[in-house]
């Protein structure tokens, strides 16, 4: 319902840090929410001159309060600065029962809506989130304007995750609003990063930031193939086949990393095998040639193969083995027949490392691609021919040789 509905006035965005009415609990005083409006497009101008970054990848925001160039007094003299400097102090409570109190901040900001190529609509309101205050500071301006240096406040923002859509059930703030509720029972609609972080403080903001980035990241389940499935025999049939014996796996790994790759439409050279000892996060060696035939560069590929029991998963640590032996324009490959821990899949998303991540899924896939295409069907037959050309795989050069083959 609409706070019109609820005979509640409405929170409007006119200024740029708007909040209803305190409320008066059971429990004491707490405000609902503090809505912040930030208008990036209005930067540099004269009603703006300080410039808001809105990371929203990351879940961070970087905001400044509406002290002026002509505002007279201390940060804290305007109403919009108040209420942040009154937030900024529950926010950062050392107890539960400050944090029930907490505000969220309701992320809003203006963008400009394109059609064609044109811009149909400019200040657009696009809401961005809730969000805890990290930290609060005061800093010194200058206006672009005038050069007049003025004082004003700082905020680093971290906006919590809320589900698939990072949006808020609009209950918890009418619940928030709602004078015959305690705040704890005002939490039972809020997202439940936020009342983890009301839970646990400020050790929980890395866990409950929110982090599109993320949304890339697959379930150890989404990794494997379905349970019952011709894939998932093929997988069970590979670990079996090379428990005891897994060196050989490194063969096959390069295969079905020729394999991926070739299928995304790239030019894929198979290289050779590193030896078993003094790998330094390395097994297998390739090439991918990137452009047309008539002009193009190649790239060097790094390959780690990992052969483990399907329920299991690969850790950060062992990616950045492949990752620390990459140069400058390599690609790194990591094949496995189990899957990639979250932590894992988050490091190389985030930091955008280029490693391409073949787990047990694609794996079994690719390999009854192969031993259909290749081998009348005959699994047996291609796992057989790994441990028949392993041996003259493997050799001793350096990767960068690849690019001369």
């Amino acid at each position: 319902m609409s706070p019109g509905d609820l005979g509640r006035p409405m929170v409007m965005l006119e200024a740029g840090i708007n909040s209803p009415a305190e409320v008066i609990g059971p429990d004491g005083g707490r405000r609902a929410l503090i809505a912040i409006r930030s208008s990036p497009w209005k930067a540099g101008h004269e009603t703006n001159p300080w410039h808001d970054e809105f990371d929203l990848d990351h879940g961070h925001v970087r905001y400044f309060g509406d002290h002026k160039p002509g505002t007279v007094g201390l940060p804290g003299a305007t109403k919009g600065n108040r209420l942040l400097l009154e937030a900024a102090r529950l926010h950062a409570g050392t107890s539960r029962d400050e944090r029930l109190l907490a505000p969220p901040l309701l992320l809003f900001r203006s963008v400009t809506v394109h059609r064609e190529g044109r811009a149909i609509v400019k200040g657009h309101v696009e809401f961005c989130g809730a969000a805890i205050i990290e930290r609060l500071e005061h800093v010194v301006q200058r206006d672009p304007e005038t050069g007049r240096s003025f004082p004003n406040l700082a905020l680093d923002l971290a906006v919590v995750s809320g589900g698939e859509v990072d949006g808020i059930d609009l209950r918890w703030i009418d619940d928030r609003r709602d004078p015959q509720l305690t705040a704890e029972q005002a939490l039972r609609d809020a997202p439940e990063s936020w009342a983890r972080w009301v839970k646990q403080g400020r050790v929980a903001v890395p866990g409950v930031r929110r982090r599109v980035l993320a949304s890339a990241v697959r379930s150890s389940k989404d990794q494997q193939p379905i349970p019952g499935s011709p894939e998932a025999a093929v997988l069970r049939q590979v670990y079996d086949f090379y428990d005891g014996r897994k060196h050989a796996f490194e063969l096959l790994a390069s295969r079905v990393a020729a394999e991926v790759l070739r299928e995304s439409g790239a030019r894929y050279k198979e290289g050779w095998l590193s030896r078993s000892s003094g790998d330094g996060g390395v097994d297998f060696i390739g090439r991918i040639d990137m452009g047309s035939l008539a002009a193009s560069t190649p790239v060097v590929v790094l390959g780690q193969a990992k052969c483990i029991t399907p329920t299991s998963s690969i850790s950060p640590e062992q990616v950045a083995r492949v990752v620390a032996r990459l140069r400058r324009g390599w690609i790194g490959v990591y094949v496995t027949t189990g899957s990639f821990s979250r932590q894992a899949q988050v490091e190389i998303i985030d930091d955008q490392y280029p490693v391409v991540l073949i787990s047990g899924g694609t794996l079994a896939t690719a390999v009854r691609q192969m031993a259909q295409a290749n081998y009348g069907g005959d699994l047996d037959a291609l796992l057989e021919s790994t441990l028949d050309g392993y041996g003259t795989a493997v050799t001793h050069r350096r990767p960068e040789e690849v690019l001369s083959m």
